[in-house]
């Protein structure tokens, strides 16, 4: 009877050391819109590049895991990743209560406000209800910066326009179709830096809109989102987090 008893007992521990290892093992699959500059973006032999994606490529290094990357649209994202299309989302998602409803996030890996930019030549001068009334403003659906848009503006009468990515609504802001854009600060004044720096300008950020991004997890899957916070934690203190911002950003954004 002990010997059967130990026999369970070790052929139950192997088998649970099997199956950590082979989780260990296997390949994470990684989301990312590809087209949130500098954040992430399509370059054009096609493969996926930015913040994001160097974030991405580090901490499966950290964590010597074999990883592949793959563009999904924004408004697909999350259900995409609950049907087990992929293991984790790496696209700059705020974290947010109401996305926490329906998926677990690790912990932060940058921080960002929103903020509002406008036309050179146009009379938007703050980023108040007062300053935008009679504009129109644009902002990418599905984020933190539609939400405020529609919970804000339109509710005290402004038009709100919602686009499917940034880059269409960067691109109404430049040809004079909306008045305003809000948006994550980095993203636009990487654009400003580009090819938004002959149209618009920054008006200014958008109080108490500060938020945190970080990696979408599914629901259950604490072993693999403690591998990510561990990760996270290792780049931030080894400096490989601080060498990919510097590639992007002249100023600390974690």
């Amino acid at each position: 009877m002990k010997k059967t008893l130990l026999t369970s007992t070790v052929f139950a521990m192997t088998a649970a050391f099997t199956s950590f290892a082979a989780a260990q093992d296997a390949e994470i699959r990684i989301a990312t819109e590809g087209a949130y500059p500098p954040f992430n973006f399509t370059d054009t032999d096609g493969s996926l590049k930015g913040f994001d994606v160097d974030i991405a490529n580090a901490l499966c290094e950290e964590m010597k895991a074999k990883c592949a990357i793959v563009a999904q649209d924004w408004d697909g994202i999350i259900p995409g990743l609950m049907a087990n299309k992929y293991d984790a989302i790496i696209a700059s998602m705020s974290i947010t209560e109401e996305r926490k409803q329906q998926i677990d996030f690790t912990n932060k890996y940058y921080t960002t406000p929103l903020a509002v930019i406008a036309p050179k030549d146009g009379d938007v001068k703050g980023v108040s209800v007062e300053d935008l009334k009679d504009k129109v403003v644009g902002a990418q659906a599905s984020t933190t910066q539609a939400n405020y848009a529609t919970d804000v503006y339109e509710k005290a009468g402004i038009e709100v326009k919602l686009y499917p990515t940034q880059e269409e609504a960067a691109a109404d802001l430049q040809n004079g179709r909306i008045d305003a854009l809000i948006s994550d600060k980095f993203v636009v004044v990487d654009w400003l830096n580009g090819d938004g720096k002959d149209c618009c300008a920054m008006v200014g950020d958008v109080p108490g809109t500060e938020t945190e991004a970080g990696i979408g997890i599914r629901k259950g899957e604490e072993e693999l989102k403690e591998r990510f916070n561990t990760a996270i934690d290792a780049i931030v203190a080894n400096g490989t987090y601080g060498k990919i911002v510097a590639k992007y950003f002249p100023f600390d954004i974690y």
